[in-house]
């Protein structure tokens, strides 16, 4: 299992556009993805999943991958995060 753990910079945090993006790029990958903030765990292929754990602006992520391709998605769903989503 991958795991890397980053903070949220753009302006709103994990809201619904951002983690549709999350999901779009998820969804590419193979392996099991999961989101982890405070103590609560979402899966990572799941909107739902991932506005219910509310990781706000300046919020520690831990993204967690599982599967032949967890390195490559951690790759890229680092990247989205550290581009803002796209927003900014």
């Amino acid at each position: 299992m991958e795991t890397r753990t980053l903070k949220l910079k753009n302006k709103l945090g994990m809201h619904a556009r951002a983690a549709a993006a999350f999901v779009k790029v998820a969804q590419q990958f193979k392996a099991e993805i999961y989101l982890v903030h405070k103590g609560q765990t979402a899966n990572g292929k799941s909107i739902l999943g991932i506005l219910t754990i509310a990781c706000p602006r300046g919020g520690m992520l831990t993204i967690k991958a599982d599967g032949v391709d967890a390195f490559k998605a951690l790759e890229a769903l680092e990247n989205l995060i550290e581009n803002k989503f796209g927003e900014d």
